[in-house]
């Protein structure tokens, strides 16, 4: 459970600083509020979903 927890806050963590960096460069408007954070959610369980099974 542990490791389930640490792996979706790290995968959390790396997409949001990937579509804060977007937001930098213009590639996402300057204001998606809390819409940043739901985006980083999802797609942070799609990481989540996508790495630790080819680690194995």
């Amino acid at each position: 459970m542990k490791s389930f927890i640490w792996l979706y806050l790290s995968s959390f963590g790396i997409m949001f600083a990937i579509l804060s960096w977007t937001q930098d460069s213009g590639l996402l408007p300057t204001e998606p509020g809390w819409m940043k954070g739901v985006l980083a959610c999802v797609f942070g369980a799609v990481l989540y979903y996508v790495l630790p099974r080819t680690m194995d």
